[in-house]
């Protein structure tokens, strides 16, 4: 169990928790429509005037790493000193799903866009010295962001976490959601019969956890948990599962009578809410409060899991759930205690966060403020590996061996080979970007290795993978497809452009529905990964992983060295 010590909220309803939380508390949204410039449909959304934008721009970093750097900044500024910033025992974790994907546009270079190196630019002006480890798990980045760095304070890799979700909205992200046809053109109303569809937001959201309590009471991460739907990676499970899995495996062991509320995503998705309501009663909550504050904000995206943490918090202390703006009569086919206006939360201070997203993943936490886990132990086991694989342009090595192939294949055609001769029988390999292509054969091959029977584990095995490019190679070509001369966004590029989704595209393969994560460092680093690895396999339900590094700029320049893990 780890320890909120302070947070900041910058959005376009203010720039403190407090004002955001205000707002909330009476009504006010910051949902708006916009004509922009470059795209050809209107959007309703919840964006920053240019005068805040201008007044949120710190001097040498993008309006991304301006915003991160402002939320965080400010909340070490509320932490009081507490501790020494740049000690050894603090770690920054970053949540997002493209950072500065819009400088992509312009004339910068394009190691400006990587995540990594975003995040190593923000810590060098806070002055936090150890490596940064970005999230990049499409929409549940966020709450993600908050489970690792709890699992890495409980591990004792670190005493201290800062930890911000953030992104920031502009024509990529934009025209691909509108591609997707998941917009609405209205303000968004979750849950409602009347829903149309979600609207997008940007701002930036800050917790600092410590391994050790502050004075008097305060909130605590009890239990966190990442799951996948190995079902699509854009399209929700029908029955929830992923999400079933997350909520059920943080509330077991905890009456749902004690729940304040479940603080749900709410994005005001036909399926996505529809998703939502099943899951919540598969696991036994929809006599609990829930709400969505997408009606505040809009969709966050990396954002969204802390920011809405945060604001639950702060209602809960006043005790009161929020209400869901926009909501009027309920429109899914599961029971759900919905209420457009705010209600008592009876005086409990417990509540269960919800978060799901493109690639199957979904991510749920508990959080207390009056629940003493002290004796709680989180344990680190450590792992084993069973068997490795690199693959290269030229080559490809499985457990200390070559793999033949014919004379003057490389690059590109490599991976095609291999699937025809090795692999086969699943066509939806065609559709993959050559980052997920190459995932997939290294996994393949892993599982071939292995020899168990395909489907042997399903909630069991984990999917976790870092690299330092995210999905660049991608990103370019999705540009390609919203230039001024040739504006036709493609949808099927533009899910590819989040590198999670090879973690989801291995899970519905193999029916895994574990935890899936990926993650981004400023450059290939063992010793992080380790740290990484060993916190997930604290996760009680995790007994193995799929694992490594998997990079990819361009069609003869990728590398994969994956491997399966064992806990030990």
């Amino acid at each position: 169990m780890v320890f909120k010590i302070a947070d900041n909220i910058i959005s376009p309803l203010g720039r403190t928790s407090e004002l955001n939380y205000l707002a909330v508390k009476s009504g006010v949204s910051a949902l708006a429509p916009y004509e922009l410039r470059g795209l050809e449909e209107r959007v309703y959304a919840s964006l920053f005037s240019d005068g805040e934008r201008e007044s949120l721009q710190f001097e040498g970093l993008s309006r991304f790493e301006s915003l991160v750097y402002r939320s965080a900044s400010q909340a070490l500024e509320d932490a009081g000193g507490k501790f020494d910033v740049a000690g050894k025992d603090v770690v920054f974790v970053l949540g997002t799903t493209k950072g500065n994907i819009e400088l992509l546009q312009g004339n910068t270079s394009e190691e400006s866009v990587l995540p990594g190196e975003s995040a190593r630019r923000i810590c060098s002006r806070l002055g936090i010295t150890t490596t940064p480890i970005v999230v990049c798990n499409a929409c549940i980045s966020g709450l993600s962001s908050i489970i690792l760095a709890s699992r890495l304070l409980e591990s004792g890799a670190f005493k201290y976490a800062v930890v911000c979700g953030a992104d920031v909205l502009g024509k990529f992200i934009i025209s691909g959601f509108q591609a997707l046809r998941t917009l609405s053109e209205e303000a968004c109303r979750p849950f409602d019969i009347e829903r149309c569809g979600m609207n997008l937001g940007e701002a930036a959201a800050t917790v600092v956890l410590s391994s050790e309590p502050a004075e008097g009471k305060c909130w605590s991460i009890v239990e966190g948990a990442v799951r996948n739907d190995a079902h699509n990676v854009t399209a929700p499970s029908p029955k929830g599962e992923g999400a079933y899995l997350a909520i059920s495996q943080v509330v077991e062991g905890c009456d749902p009578q004690h729940l304040a509320m479940v603080g749900a995503h709410g994005t005001s998705s036909l399926f996505m809410d529809q998703m939502e309501s099943v899951a919540l009663e598969r696991a036994g909550l929809c006599e609990v409060p829930a709400n969505s504050l997408k009606g505040y904000f809009g969709h966050t995206l990396g954002a969204a899991g802390i920011l809405e943490t945060i604001i639950t918090m702060k209602a809960l202390e006043e005790d009161l759930v929020p209400g869901t703006k926009g909501f009027e009569e309920l429109g899914v086919s599961s029971p759900m205690k919905v209420s457009s206006n705010p209600v008592s939360a009876g005086g409990k201070k417990i509540f269960v966060k919800t978060v799901s997203g493109f690639g199957g993943a979904n991510a749920a936490i508990l959080a207390s403020c009056d629940v003493d886990n002290s004796d709680k132990k989180f344990e680190v086991p450590g792992f084993k590996e069973t068997h490795r694989v690199r693959i290269t342009p030229s080559e490809i090595i499985l457990d200390g061996a070559a793999v033949s192939l014919p004379e003057g294949i490389s690059g590109k055609e490599m991976l095609s080979f291999i699937y025809k001769e090795k692999i086969g029988g699943y066509p939806q390999f065609y559709k993959m970007d050559l980052l997920s292509r190459l995932g997939f054969v290294a996994s393949e091959l892993l599982l071939a290795a292995e020899g168990k029977e395909r489907f042997a584990v399903t909630d069991s095995r984990a999917v976790i993978l870092f690299n330092r490019s995210s999905s660049l190679m991608t990103d370019r070509k999705y540009l390609e497809t919203i230039s001024e001369e040739n504006y036709y966004p493609s949808p099927a590029l533009f899910v590819y452009t989040l590198p999670n989704i090879i973690t989801g595209e291995i899970a519905i393969r193999n029916k895994y529905n574990g935890e899936t994560s990926f993650y981004i460092l400023p450059e290939k680093d063992g010793e992080v990964m380790e740290k990484v690895l060993k916190s997930a396999f604290g996760d009680k339900k995790t007994a193995s992983a799929i694992a490594g590094w998997i990079d990819c700029t361009d069609e003869n320049r990728f590398e994969a060295e994956m491997f399966i893990a064992e806990k030990k």
